[in-house]
């Protein structure tokens, strides 16, 4: 397995967040991004998720806990062979996260290249 220390990670993701355009990244809402090692025990295999309300389901949200986007550190190291591969997986589970955050499914993200 390609290793990256958690900081070189943390690095990663922050260069792809800085490369959401201004115009979405300002409309995010409520939302922390977390980078953890592992992926829940019943999904090793999952290198990000989306965890909250999407802002098209949103009403009454007020006085509620931030939203998270988790992106797990070993499992995207796990199928990288690459630095680079690494540097574009982040971008990728970066995007598809942050597009769940917006209201766009796993089928729309999948027609669009972002899966």
């Amino acid at each position: 397995m390609l290793e990256l220390t958690e900081p070189e990670f943390e690095s990663l993701v922050a260069d792809a967040l800085d490369g959401i355009p201004p115009e979405l990244a300002d409309v995010m809402d409520n939302v922390v991004i977390l980078v953890e090692d592992d992926a829940p025990a019943d999904a090793p295999d999952l290198l990000g998720l989306y965890e909250g309300t999407p802002l098209t389901d949103r009403g009454d949200y007020t006085g509620v806990l931030p939203d998270a986007i988790r992106l797990f550190r070993r499992p995207i190291l796990r199928i990288c062979e690459t630095y680079d591969d690494v540097v574009e997986e982040v971008q990728i589970t970066v995007v598809h996260e942050i597009a769940h955050h917006f209201g766009i499914d796993d089928d729309r993200l999948h027609e669009l290249g972002w899966a």
